[in-house]
């Protein structure tokens, strides 16, 4: 009787143990889940300020005024424009803006 009272008892502990081993993974991995799901949700809110800051960087009029102050780009004008025909060979330009049209398509300039 004994024998029996003892090995119930080395039962009882080692599932005793088992039982508060798992418990201790259990709330080990519920924080790590935690900590994991307010990770994504900080990079959600990083990826959003990224995305609205992107759109504000490529606005027309900043993109325009940053190709006029650091490539020196200008607006093409008919002063500076230079057509070519089909063949390539270029045609006089015009230099005056009140005369100056672009050719009919598929017409050319004399």
């Amino acid at each position: 009787m004994l024998r029996l009272n003892l090995l119930l008892l080395l039962a009882v502990m080692l599932s005793s143990m088992y039982l508060v081993n798992n418990q201790y993974d259990a709330r080990r991995l519920f924080t790590e889940l935690d900590r994991a799901q307010a990770e994504a949700r900080r990079l959600e809110t990083e990826h959003q300020r990224l995305q609205v800051e992107k759109r504000a960087q490529a606005t027309p009029l900043r993109v325009e005024t940053l190709a006029r102050e650091k490539l020196q780009m200008t607006s093409a004008t008919p002063a500076i424009t230079q057509y070519v025909t089909d063949d390539g060979t270029p045609v006089v330009s015009v230099t005056s803006t009140a005369t100056a049209s672009a050719p009919a398509a598929g017409g050319r300039r004399p």
